[in-house]
């Protein structure tokens, strides 16, 4: 990686030339005996230091400089940048680079090191960057380096560079909401991962660490079976006193269906995703109203910024920090138009509409694209489907799907994308197909189980879930997974309650479902399917009863906590006992 110059850099190689025939050289940086005769004015130019040497802190006749710092090759870079306004930038250089252009004031060259550092973040190497910042004035960098360690510790828990923390940096990190883990068990993990580097020293550090752990969001089996048992908990009445408080705020938190509270040891970290419920009917009526869910706190709460028209029956598809509403029905409008909410400046503004008026209808995201599949134009079911690209503001159509569609439901996996079921104007589909982007091709797929129209179709897992709907006679609470390696379709338990036209999203490793029309009434009801024990559980209600619906999760998301509940909004739990409980608040 290079930095390439701004214009003022178009007479670099005039200078350029100057200094390899050393005519018009004005002065000499020596470095550990290594000449480089150069022109003072080059070296003002990008870097206020020489400026200041030159000027204030020499005197004006002075031609030789002594340089103490950096090595003669890093030097030699310096000042090749000072003169064509490009450097390399390499893996083996970036380091030395950065803290000598920092010393030097050189921002091109800080920036271009920054970027290139940022670029190279993984979990190898997250911890030692961030360390690295400290030396040197990198403040986007160092933000980055530590977001990156917070965002990504369940890879960061295991890698060696964990070992480089501090225990005073690592109860830190351990402390923060925003340590996106899926489980607690991952931080207890890292704990036991840290001390075993060098048990001798790090040992006592145990109980401190052990505070910081979120203990009552733990499963009771994971307690009993591996805190429990650890020596280091074995041999600290103070760990064991909290072990056992934990255990009271779970079964507490059991029997009184909750899923944390303020207090630290059963306080929720931030989750990684956020679930949106958008539009959709209610008391007879399309609304704009956007409810966001919090996995970890198992709790709703409303978006401030709803949507500036109501839409039922419309797409939405999260991508690039932005939240797209396409399409839908406004109770009068069968729209075409499409809103865009931007997550960071949480402004709304119309983009480029699509080329087809599209109530039922179907979206995806596939490399970067937002696909509007099928749907109903106010006089017509549609086959015709069409992409968005946001870097050009523009719809553009592809091939049309064998059937026509409308209330069906779609998702991608795979780089592929599945649309199943719905309705063609005449009957109930269970019929689905496959579309290929590289292709431009729709392919006819073993057909559903049921018919399904105002289906939940959700790509998870290598297999593509196609949940409930409305099959020509009543509601359906059945569920059926596809199988692309085999081309084949499997029964799956059914929901806990009947429902067509909701939304259906996935959420960490679960598949939840909200809201939609039961047969009887629109419901607010959400449940989610646990992969692990194929079981559907009850999650918190939305509030607000809605069908037409649709969801979509923002995830990866660096400002999350933006969009989740505030955990210092959560109640505080008192238990009366003998302990101690104020240690552990």
């Amino acid at each position: 990686m290079s930095y390439n110059g701004k214009a003022a850099y178009k007479s670099g190689s005039v200078f350029n030339d100057l200094r390899r025939t050393r005519e018009l050289s004005d002065a000499v940086i020596v470095v550990d005996k290594v000449e480089f005769q150069i022109h003072k004015i080059i070296l003002c130019n990008c870097s206020p230091y020489f400026g200041e040497l030159f000027l204030r802190w020499s005197n004006p006749d002075q031609r030789v400089y002594i340089i103490h710092g950096p090595t003669p090759p890093l030097m030699q870079l310096l000042i090749d940048f000072a003169y064509t306004g490009s450097v390399p930038v390499t893996e083996d250089n970036v380091k030395d680079l950065l803290v000598a252009a920092d010393k030097f004031n050189m921002t091109a060259i800080v920036q271009t090191c920054c970027a290139f550092l940022t670029e190279q973040l993984c979990s190898e190497n997250c911890i030692g960057i961030w360390q690295f910042t400290k030396n040197c004035y990198t403040p986007e960098l160092q933000v980055a380096a530590y977001q990156y360690i917070l965002y990504h510790f369940e890879e960061v828990a295991n890698s060696d560079e964990l070992w480089q923390l501090s225990i005073q940096d690592l109860c830190e990190i351990l402390d923060r909401d925003d340590l996106i883990v899926k489980k607690e068990s991952t931080v207890y993990e890292a704990i036991l991962h840290w001390i075993a580097h060098a048990p001798g020293e790090r040992s006592g550090n145990f109980t401190v660490l052990l505070e910081k752990v979120r203990l009552a969001l733990m499963s009771q089996e994971f307690i009993t079976i591996n805190v429990l048992t650890n020596q280091l908990v074995q041999n600290c009445g103070k760990c064991l006193d909290m072990v056992a408080f934990a255990t009271r705020m779970m079964r507490h938190m059991t029997t009184m269906s909750v899923s944390g509270y303020c207090n630290l040891l059963a306080r929720p970290r931030l989750p990684s995703a956020i679930l949106l419920a958008i539009g959709g009917w209610s008391d007879a009526n399309p609304i704009h109203h956007i409810e966001t869910y919090d996995v970890h706190a198992n709790c709703w709460d409303y978006l401030v910024e709803s949507m500036q028209q109501p839409r039922a029956y419309c797409g939405a598809a999260f991508l690039n920090d932005c939240i797209y509403c396409v399409g839908g029905f406004g109770g009068a409008v069968h729209y075409n138009t499409v809103s865009c909410f931007d997550l960071n400046t949480r402004t709304w503004r119309e983009v480029a509409p699509m080329h087809f008026h599209r109530c039922y209808v179907s979206v995806t995201v596939v490399n970067g694209r937002i696909y509007a599949l099928g749907g109903y134009d106010g006089r017509a079911r549609l086959r015709a489907a069409e992409y968005y690209r946001p870097e050009t503001n523009q719809w553009t159509l592809v091939a049309n799907m064998h059937e026509k569609r409308s209330n069906a439901g779609c998702t991608t996996l795979n780089n592929k994308i599945y649309i199943c079921g719905g309705f063609n104007g005449n009957e109930f589909l269970q019929t689905a197909e496959c579309y290929s982007p590289e292709t431009n091709e729709w392919t006819m797929i073993t057909p559903m189980g049921s018919r399904r129209s105002g289906i939940g179709v959700v790509g998870f897992a290598d297999y593509i879930y196609a949940v409930g709907g409305y099959d020509g006679d009543v509601r359906l609470a059945s569920a059926e997974a596809y199988n692309p390696r085999t081309n084949s379709w499997m029964v799956l338990p059914p929901m806990q309650c009947p429902r067509s036209n909701f939304g259906i999203e996935v959420v960490g490793d679960r598949l939840f479902v909200a809201g939609g029309y039961n047969g009887v009434s629109t419901i607010n009801h959400v449940e989610y399917y646990d992969l692990s024990t194929g079981l559907w559980s009850s999650a918190s209600d939305m509030g607000i009863s809605r069908n037409a619906l649709t969801c979509c999760v923002i995830t990866g998301f660096r400002n999350v906590s933006q969009y989740a509940m505030l955990r210092d909004n959560l109640p505080v739990l008192f238990l009366e006992d003998d302990l101690n409980t104020e240690d552990f608040m």
